[in-house]
């Protein structure tokens, strides 16, 4: 930049300079100018409050006038739409409570129907009280036709009449007709009494039939630690009129169309229900399961049942709730309605083992209160009933172990080729020496039962339920003596110790198993598959009840003890020389064995022929 510019730019800044000196306000016409704008913001407010004040007046003059008309739009509307049901489509709702020793029913105004329900004996896995219905989430009340549009008591608001402490009528009012829920709760007991009365309501009330359909629909949430095992033992059980109990899992969405009478419908989880029984029988209906699509939510089930009741239009209907545990004590007054039912102990012949065991165990409680105990003992009478089981199969083990040597001669001398003829070798020799192949696993198949009647009697036994033994708080759910910091597929985030002894036992008990037979060393791949079964229970076992994952440690130790004892009394020598002596005997074929080998022979000579 030359001289001459710097110059020009030095003019140019000092003339604006001397232009703004001279133009600007003096502090007089600065006073001015703030008093102006003081002026303008009064006048601007007081003309906001003129404005406000005129709407205020403007809203006031306008209310009463819009209040009437919004009244008489609404009456107007409520008319059409309830009809004669108009007063009880409106109102606010009030609570009654009735309670004994053991439950506090708690029953709305509003559908005249049950709030919630708490168990008083009871509390949950984390020490709160025990809703069998959480308030709000019981759905009750019988659908209608009434000036054409379909109503459903659940949505009028009753009036109480003779509330005491433990008893209440709700009545709801229309025109000449009048509908009255009544409810009593004996002292001492679990079941309530609840009646229906209707006066004149057949022609205010229309139906297709001389039914009327009662709804009822209720959410069951999760009162123990594991929610998705506490699932698979919940369900909508179903007692059919004169007939057996049927039930639907809340393992997954579910529904039914029931046709024929029904006695009773329960909303059940793992050891509570809520199940309401007719006097008579209800009609027909269907049932229906809704599941929660996360199997963590503490929802166990949204149940439904919709019920057909006889409705004349003056009637009294007579039901029963029962609110309580699943419990063969609390439920033995009520084994003529089939409620016992609620206690799944499995199907048929599983059902009458645990039936007694369930009578040992209410026997062995009357002298000790430590369940883990009970449990001990009750595996060691298993154990000594099987004992005569396990010896055999022991000693019919020994018989194919100190014949392998022969075996092994056979598999030697005759070809692969030639399976049919190393095969009836084989089984030549098992008649001479008097062994059946079979007797091992026989007696291990008829304890099998024993086994899965265990599997179905531990998780249903509300005996159990948050009884500590060692390090487990509750049998009736999984041990934990260590949490994960992530989940395991098929595992969990949890460590079940009494599952990880089990699976231990299991590995020893299959080890020495696989001494004993001479199978293990012909099948190397059966060999694995052996023990993939005690890694399955470590998969399958860790989320289920300790007190089940207890019993099958206990068991399986027993079972290696006795194993050992009969190891020191069975002198494989002597057995060897007693199979030696039987081979010496002639062998007398049965009629099966002759025409089986008649038709061998025949297939022998048609194939030298060709």
């Amino acid at each position: 930049m030359d001289k001459n510019s710097i110059t020009g730019i030095v003019l140019i800044t000092a003339i604006l300079g001397m232009f703004w000196w001279m133009n600007k306000p003096s502090e007089i016409e600065l006073a001015r100018q703030q008093q102006y704008r003081d002026s303008v913001a009064i006048v601007d407010k007081a003309a906001r409050v003129e404005a406000e004040k005129r709407a205020v007046e403007a809203r006031e003059l306008a209310k009463p006038e819009e209040v009437v008309l919004d009244s008489a739009q609404r009456a107007a509307d409520a008319s059409a739409k309830f009809g004669v049901f108009t007063e009880a489509s409106e109102g606010t709702q009030e609570f009654i409570t009735l309670e004994n020793k053991l439950i506090k029913l708690v029953v709305s105004t509003q559908g005249g129907s049950i709030y919630s329900v708490e168990l008083k004996d009871y509390k949950t896995f984390d020490a709160k009280p025990l809703m069998l219905i959480e308030p709000g989430k019981n759905s009750f009340g019988f659908t209608f036709v009434h000036n054409s549009r379909v109503f459903n008591t659940k949505d009028l608001f009753f009036k109480t009449a003779k509330v005491t402490a433990s008893s209440a009528d709700f009545t709801v009012e229309a025109a000449e007709g009048k509908m009255t829920f009544s409810y009593n709760l004996p002292e001492n007991s679990y079941m309530a009494d609840f009646n229906i009365t209707t006066s004149n309501m057949g022609n205010i009330i229309s139906t297709n039939s001389s039914t009327i359909e009662l709804d009822w629909m209720m959410d069951v949430i999760s009162k123990e630690k594991g929610v998705d095992f506490e699932r698979r033992y919940s369900g909508i059980y179903y007692k059919f009129f004169q007939d057996e109990v049927e039930h639907m899992s809340a393992s997954k969405a579910n529904s039914e169309e029931l046709s024929t009478k029904l006695k009773w419908v329960a909303f059940k989880d793992q050891f509570f229900s809520s199940v309401l029984i007719a006097k008579d029988a209800f009609v027909g209906g269907d049932v229906k399961i809704k599941v929660p699509e996360d199997k963590a939510d503490l929802l166990i089930m949204n149940g439904q049942a919709k019920v057909s009741v006889p409705f004349t239009g003056n009637d009294k209907l007579e039901f029963n709730y029962y609110f309580g545990p699943n419990d063969f004590k609390a439920l033995k007054p009520y084994e003529e309605l089939g409620l016992r039912k609620l206690v799944d102990l499995g199907w048929g012949f599983l059902r009458y083992i645990n039936l007694g065991v369930i009578e040992v165990f209410h026997f062995l409680e009357k002298f000790m209160g430590n369940y883990g105990l009970i449990i001990l003992i009750l595996t060691l009478l298993i154990k000594l009933l099987l004992f005569p089981l396990t010896y055999k199969s022991y000693v019919s083990t020994a018989k194919m172990k100190v014949l392998k040597p022969q075996i092994d001669e056979i598999n030697e001398r005759i070809p692969k080729d030639k399976a049919m003829e190393r095969q009836q070798a084989t089984m030549a020799l098992y008649r001479k020496a008097g062994v059946n192949p079979l007797g091992g696993c026989l007696p291990m198949l008829l304890q099998m039962p024993i086994l899965f009647a265990m599997f179905q009697f531990f998780p249903a036994s509300i005996e159990l339920r948050q009884e500590s033994f060692l390090w487990a708080s509750d049998l009736s759910s999984y041990d934990s003596i260590l949490t994960l910091p992530w989940h395991i597929p098929f595992y969990g985030n949890h460590v079940s110790l009494f599952c990880l002894l089990m699976s231990i036992t299991n590995v020893i008990y299959t080890y020495m198993n696989q001494e004993m037979t001479q199978s293990s060393q012909q099948m190397p791949g059966m060999k694995t598959m052996m023990y993939m079964m005690p890694v399955m229970f470590l998969f399958f076992f860790n989320s289920y009840a300790a007190g089940l994952s207890y019993y099958y440690f206990i068991s399986t130790l027993i079972t290696i003890i006795q194993t050992l004892m009969i190891r020191n009394f069975v002198d494989e020598k002597a057995l060897l020389a007693k199979i030696t002596l039987n081979q010496k005997k002639p062998v007398k074929k049965s009629g099966f064995q002759q025409r089986l080998e008649d038709m061998q022979r025949q297939k022998n000579i048609g194939s030298k022929k060709k």
